[in-house]
């Protein structure tokens, strides 16, 4: 049996959303389904998306952050977000 490690999320290395990860944008945000845990999340933000799709594009979670318009008064939001889609294994970091 497989115990899964607690992933740290850090904004300052490069992320992805991971590679067995379905995105399927809604009027609300998107659904987030990993096809490896079976697991289903809903992003209920239209800017989380745009920062999730855009993960792969930045060389850190925080550049995305910048380059999709996310203020530092809403910064600590988002990034909690994202540390709860890397310990849900939907995002990972990047190699």
């Amino acid at each position: 049996m497989t115990v899964p490690v607690e992933v740290a999320f850090d904004p300052g290395l490069p992320w992805q959303r991971a590679r067995s990860v379905a995105l399927r944008p809604e009027p609300f945000g998107a659904l987030v389904y990993s096809f490896r845990n079976r697991k289903l999340s809903f992003l209920k933000s239209r800017t989380l998306v745009a920062v999730v799709e855009a993960l792969a594009e930045h060389p850190s979670a925080d550049a995305a952050l910048t380059a999709c318009g996310v203020t530092d008064a809403q910064r600590g939001a988002y990034v909690k977000a994202l540390a709860d889609l890397a310990r849900s294994e939907m995002i990972e970091v990047r190699a």
